[in-house]
Order: structure tokens, then C-alpha cells, then sequence
């Protein structure tokens, strides 16, 4: 099982490991509400080195991207960095994705690390030969600070801070680091991808300017918490953008694999839509229970709980899609128990 370059500083910080997406990597420190509020609250760094990404520089990069991602990287400038989607013929989301834009024709390229590799190949199969497509994964580490307090640290530690989904280089120990104010929390901050050899020094240097270091628990429940989908639970290749009311995320104005299984949903209708909710009462909704609404039926697709509502919260799909006035409920544990339908994300920041 592959290891991030940091796996030995976590075991000696006491980390708690967790299979995740074929990597073994830290679920948790002292604790995911400890850590979760640490987030929220001051700062906090997380290893995510097990997040794929390659470079994509040449002539002809960007319709490269235009026609395999489903929003437009003509429509960002160097410098910047975008959301976006890999799609099937289908509509359905092979892969939600990050591209860092650093220049007219060179890109990085941030999948899931589970999809790294089908990602990648993809390109490969589509790029010309004036084109290069290459991972940076195994040279790198990629860690993200996040939290109303990274501004200082940032500052401290590599001299620059990140504007929100803007690029920068800083320096660390005489070694340039590539930074985007990208994060998957709500909060402010940015992901940092560092020369492998300098991972640990680095990772201790955060944590010396105050930073708490995270695990990948708290990480889900601070992503629950804004309504950020997490691909496997909440998008996969049978869910298109529009049923996961992701429709902001499509460009129509280029052609891209999947445009026309969108633009038939977006004429004909969504057969299944999500919904998100909170729990009435103290029980806690977990992926794969069952949910209705009137004549509609479905199944969590992410549930947990909220450290600062402090109650059960979850998105789910409905099939019909149920109306906004229909009350929602989730089958736990042999009981439906009463939920209420909200608008994400579930906390305002």
C-alpha cells in the first residue's frame, strides 16, 4: 500500500491510519471534533498527498482540457485555479477535478486520488504529440492548510498567501513550493505541493507556526458541512453535474465528452436530483440508509455529524425528484426518522 512522504512524521505524532483510496494515511490525531474545531476556528494542516496530479504543458493543452473537462479553462487566466469534471458519454462524473492554470499551456491536473491513474490515461489516450502528460505525484507532497489563521502562517512560512483560488510560488529552505488557494473546508487557506525531500521539515515548520495537524475524519465532516461532494458517495460515472446541482460547474458555450447527455437532461428533465437535510431529532445519518419524500425514493448518499450544528446532517438522492415543501425522512436503524429539507451549504462562512 502506498505511503505519503509524511508517513513517518504521523506515526510519530500518535496519528491513527486508515485505508484511503489504496494509500494508508492519518483518519485522525487527538480527534476529529478536536480536530474539526481547530479548522473552523484557528488552523489546521492535512496530508493529502494521496490526491493525484500531473502535468499537462504543450501546444494545443488547452482544448485538450476543453474537450475533456465539462467547465471551461479558457475562461480562467494564468495563475488561477478551477473546478471542474471529467464526464462520460453519459453525463455521469468519472472524476471531480482541480486544474492549476500556470500558464497558456501548462497545467497541473488535481483528480481524486483513487482516479489518478484512469485520469491521466485519459489524457495520454487524447493528447497529440506536441503534448505532455506526466505525473508529479511520486516527487511531490501535498498537504493543505486551512483555517481563519493560515493567512499568518502562510506568511511566516513561505513568505506569500494565496487569494482564493489564485496561484503562487513561495520558498521554502531555498526550494520553490507551488501553492492555490484551493481547499475542500470553506475555510481560508490553500493546498501547498512540496519536493518530497523537503516534506517533513515543512510539515514541522507548519505546526510550528501554529497550524494543528488534521486527519482525513475531520476533513469529511468539514467538507460535509459546506455541502462539498465527495466522488464515490455523492458523484460517480451514474450521476450527472445536474443532478448533483452542480449545473454552475458546466460551460456550455464548448463542446466537451458528455455535453450532449446534459443538454438532453437540461430539455427532457433530471430523473433523480439531490437533496440535503438536517435530522430533527439526535440520530445520525450514514451513507446507504434509505430516504423518502412523499412518492420518492432513495438513499443517503453522505451523512455525519455536524460539529457545529451539532446535529445529524446528509445529502441524498430522490427518484422522482420530491419538491421543496415535501418532508424528508431516513430509515436508521429500522425506524424512519424525520428530517428537514435545507440549502447548502449547511453552515454560512
Amino acid at each position: 500500500m502506498p505511503h505519503s512522504p509524511l508517513h513517518d512524521e504521523h506515526s510519530r505524532l500518535g496519528a491513527k491510519f486508515v485505508d484511503f483510496a489504496g494509500w494508508e494515511m492519518p483518519v485522525q490525531y487527538e480527534g476529529v471534533i478536536a480536530e474539526h474545531q481547530a479548522v473552523r476556528e484557528s488552523v489546521g494542516v492535512f496530508d493529502v498527498s494521496h490526491l493525484g496530479r500531473f502535468l499537462v504543458e504543450g501546444s494545443g493543452s488547452t482544448e485538450l482540457l476543453r474537450g475533456l473537462l465539462c467547465n471551461d479553462i479558457a475562461s480562467i487566466q494564468p495563475g488561477r485555479a478551477q473546478y471542474t469534471m471529467s464526464l462520460n458519454d453519459r453525463g455521469g462524473v468519472l472524476d471531480d477535478i482541480i486544474v492549476w492554470r500556470w500558464d497558456e499551456e501548462r497545467y497541473w491536473v488535481i483528480p481524486n486520488g483513487a482516479n489518478d491513474d484512469a485520469i491521466r490515461a485519459r489524457f495520454l489516450r487524447s493528447a497529440n504529440g506536441g503534448i505532455r502528460v506526466e505525473s508529479i505525484r511520486e516527487s511531490t507532497a501535498l498537504v493543505a492548510l486551512q483555517g481563519p489563521e493560515s493567512p499568518q502562517v502562510f506568511e511566516k512560512v513561505f513568505g506569500v498567501v494565496p487569494e482564493h483560488f489564485g496561484l503562487a510560488e513561495g520558498v521554502f529552505e531555498g526550494t520553490k513550493v507551488q501553492i492555490a488557494g484551493t481547499g475542500y473546508t470553506g475555510e481560508l487557506g490553500g493546498e501547498i505541493a512540496v519536493p518530497d525531500t523537503h516534506a517533513v521539515s515543512m510539515f514541522r515548520a507548519l505546526l510550528g507556526a501554529g497550524a494543528v495537524a488534521c486527519g482525513l475524519g475531520s476533513r469529511d465532516t468539514l467538507r460535509l458541512e459546506m455541502g462539498y461532494p465527495l466522488w464515490g458517495q455523492d458523484l460517480d460515472p451514474t450521476t450527472t453535474p445536474l443532478e448533483a446541482g452542480l449545473r454552475w460547474v458546466v460551460a456550455w458555450d464548448h463542446d466537451f465528452v458528455g455535453k450532449e447527455a446534459l443538454e438532453e437532461q437540461r430539455e427532457e428533465g433530471l430523473p433523480k436530483r439531490q437533496v440535503a437535510f438536517e435530522m430533527r431529532g439526535r440520530k445520525i445519518p450514514r451513507h446507504g440508509y434509505a430516504m423518502r419524500s412523499g412518492t420518492s425514493t432513495g438513499s443517503v448518499a453522505s451523512g455525519n455529524y455536524s460539529p457545529v450544528l451539532g446535529k445529524g446532517i446528509g445529502l441524498g438522492y430522490l427518484a422522482p425528484p420530491a419538491g421543496n415543501d415535501e418532508e424528508v425522512e431516513i430509515e436508521i436503524r429500522g425506524t424512519w426518522e424525520s428530517a428537514k429539507r435545507v440549502r447548502l451549504p449547511f453552515i454560512r462562512r
